[in-house]
């Protein structure tokens, strides 16, 4: 999860860095509120597909790790049950 938020905080930082750069630079208003809905527009994109790229990786993640904890506890019922015949082989 820190790759993500690495990576969201990298975005976020070409953002801020590209609307100082826009702000700064002599031009039009108009041509300047367009350069800025295309980079806004831009980094939308940027960060929805970061985003969707997270929600993939977690279900993924969920995924296997629900498989291993069902793995474990069928593992652990048959360890059990194992247990539980010995004792009672042992008493019989």
């Amino acid at each position: 999860m820190s790759e993500s938020k690495a990576a969201l905080g990298f975005l976020a930082g070409i953002a801020v860095g590209a609307l100082a750069g826009l702000l700064l630079a002599p031009e039009k208003g108009a041509d300047l509120r367009s350069k800025i809905a295309g980079k806004a527009s831009d980094v939308t994109d940027s960060v929805k597909s970061s985003l969707d790229s997270a929600v993939d990786h977690l279900k993924s993640a969920y995924k296997g790790g629900k498989a291993e904890a069902e793995a474990l506890g069928d593992k652990a019922s048959r360890k059990y049950n194992e247990t539980k015949a010995d004792v009672q082989n042992s008493f019989s």
